[in-house]
């Protein structure tokens, strides 16, 4: 992560603000340059996972190659629970469709449609809604069809936090418009170029969850865009108003945010809508107006372009799947400059391997910086313990003792001192003159926590599945050695139906010691059922308090309900075996 000039540390710590950190903006490179349309790229490669190969985000192409799409019909559907519907960007036809089993050993090409355009622009849209006709339901699966996914970094599906605050019941939908990285400016280019599509999505929004109040966020170096939206607040159709915040980073931490503007502060564990609070950027809201009012799936979207090698930097909006190299280009990069590609901004973005690379729903910005603009950090030193970092952390964490723990692997203390309250803003990075990867260190020991909890769930299936096993295993045991024992007997009995004398006697003994072999038989059987099902009871109650996956929940289920329709066969047999028993 990229250390800025530290101009700030000149203030004094008395007259600082608690938490965050003021690194030059440097904004100004596009804040009043508008935004361009760049022109159609030949090419699109329309990603199909966003990396983490979870198979609740994973989609399905239904193009083949050779195909004739339009731009905005879909190319691939929704497979799994947080996936999205994948839409073309351009007109063309389907030159390629790369799958996990084609990707080639570098790595580069992941799961993809690629298009190649031609030069028609043609589109499919859906159809308009009357949004305020329409039953909530029905804007939540626009936003869903439309695929739209949160345009503030996250990529969360937009419509899944929709339901949710619906069901939640939220009171206030918040705009998120600080926008505090600095360089990038397309938020702050949205509102004041196209108010009216956002605060139109943002009525949309709050008509869909019920919310009864709008506030809209927003640092104090945007005061074009905050005239724009005071301009427009008496259109919307519930009580809204606008909150002018001072420009510190990271105000526009969803968390940071909700308890500045509403003074609501979430604990670890909890959500927005667990406070009563929606939160989406001024991107996303404008996207989903689009998909509501227009049936315009998303295809575009805005982006800052900054960096000294840049000639003609500022904010276009590009079509999804474009290479980032055909925007730079357009935008006059000069390669002997250029140093390095940050995505996203220089505190929480990350450096582009390749140009080739395309851009995406998230992809916020660029910046193509020279040496001398983004250097590369000083190698680390040992922390010489300073505290600097705790009052810059705006979670009011203790950076320097997390470290620690993380470095030695002690992530479960890490964890009780609120790591995951950590939203690796870099701040702490930003004010360490040890160089430390602080935020980097952090997001190393979550994911090991994750991943030690991920092979916790996995183990514990198994294990679960392995004593269902065991337990089926035992109970067919039981049943086949009563069988057995039936068989043994009744071969007895007509043994000793030889001698006509003693037949009737012999026959009812024998029936008598067949029954009460079987009846015993059963009653194992029946024993060894009733722990399975007290086992799969147990694991399930274990896995919902663990708040284990939906798909770890559902085998369990399904486990518990074979289970015990194998404890209710075991004592129908018995039942039965019982009153064979007491027949005369």
């Amino acid at each position: 992560m990229a250390v800025l000039e530290r101009l700030w540390r000149s203030l004094s710590a008395g007259t600082r603000p608690a938490g965050g950190v003021l690194p030059p903006t440097r904004k100004s490179q596009t804040r009043d340059l508008g935004i361009r349309t760049p022109p159609l790229p030949a090419r699109v490669t329309l990603w199909l996972e966003d990396g983490r190969d979870q198979p609740w985000r994973e989609v399905q192409p239904i193009v083949k190659p050779g195909q004739y799409v339009r731009a905005g019909e879909p190319v691939a559907r929704a497979v799994g629970h947080l996936a999205l519907p994948v839409h073309a960007t351009i007109s063309g036809h389907v030159s390629a469709l790369f799958m996990h089993d084609e990707s080639a050993p570098d790595g580069q090409h992941r799961p993809a449609v690629v298009i190649e355009s031609d030069g028609a622009s043609q589109h499919h849209w859906l159809p308009p809604l009357d949004w305020q006709g329409a039953a909530p339901g029905e804007i939540i699966q626009r936003i869903a069809d439309a695929g739209i996914a949160g345009m503030g970094g996250g990529g969360f599906p937009a419509h899944l936090k929709v339901r949710a605050a619906r069901q939640a019941g939220i009171d206030t939908l918040v705009v998120n418009a600080a926008e505090c990285e600095p360089y990038l400016s397309a938020d702050d280019q949205t509102l004041r170029q196209h108010t009216d599509r956002v605060l139109s999505g943002a009525a949309m929004v709050a008509h869909a969850t019920g919310a009864g109040s709008i506030v809209i966020g927003i640092e104090d170096d945007k005061p074009e865009a905050a005239s724009a939206v005071q301009a427009r607040l008496g259109e919307l159709p519930c009580p809204a108003r606008l909150e002018v915040i001072p420009t510190r980073y990271p105000s526009g931490g969803e968390r940071q945010l909700i308890e500045r503007l509403l003074g609501r502060r979430l604990a670890s564990d909890q959500l927005p809508v667990d406070a009563g609070v929606l939160c989406h950027n001024p991107g996303t809201l404008a996207a989903i107006h689009d998909a509501v009012a227009l049936g315009k799936p998303m295809i575009e979207r805005t982006l800052t372009l900054a960096g000294r090698a840049l000639a003609r930097p500022g904010n276009v909006t590009a079509r999804l799947g474009t290479a980032i190299e055909h925007l730079l280009q357009d935008a006059g990069l000069d390669r002997a400059r250029l140093s390095r590609v940050i995505e996203g901004g220089p505190m929480m973005g990350q450096a582009i391997e390749s140009l080739d690379q395309p851009i995406t729903q998230t992809t916020n910005g660029l910046i193509a910086a020279d040496a001398a603009e983004l250097p590369t950090p000083p190698p680390a030193r040992p922390c010489i313990r300073c505290g600097d970092c705790q009052p810059a952390c705006p979670a009011g964490l203790a950076p320097q003792q997390l470290w620690w723990h993380a470095q030695a692997g002690e992530d479960h203390k890490a964890e009780a001192n609120g790591l995951f309250d950590c939203i690796e803003c870099g701040a702490c990075d930003y004010v360490c003159p040890s160089h430390l990867p602080l935020a980097n260190g952090f997001g190393e020991a979550k994911q090991r926590l994750r991943t030690a909890r991920a092979e916790s769930a996995r183990a514990d299936q198994a294990r679960h599945r392995f004593e269902a096993r065991q337990a089926r295993e035992q109970r067919e045991a039981a049943e086949r050695e009563a069988r057995r024992q039936a068989r043994r007997q009744a071969a007895a009995r007509r043994g000793q139906q030889r001698d006509a004398s003693s037949a009737k006697d012999s026959s009812a003994d024998t029936k008598a010691t067949a029954n009460v072999a079987d009846v015993r038989g059963l009653r194992i059987a029946q024993a060894a059922a009733k722990a399975a099902a007290r086992k799969a009871e147990k694991a399930l109650e274990r896995a919902a308090q663990q708040q284990q996956s939906a798909d770890v929940l559902a085998d369990l289920e399904t486990q518990l309900d074979t289970a015990r329709q194998h404890l209710a066969a075991a004592d129908a047999r018995l039942k039965a075996a019982r009153q064979e028993e007491t027949r005369p």
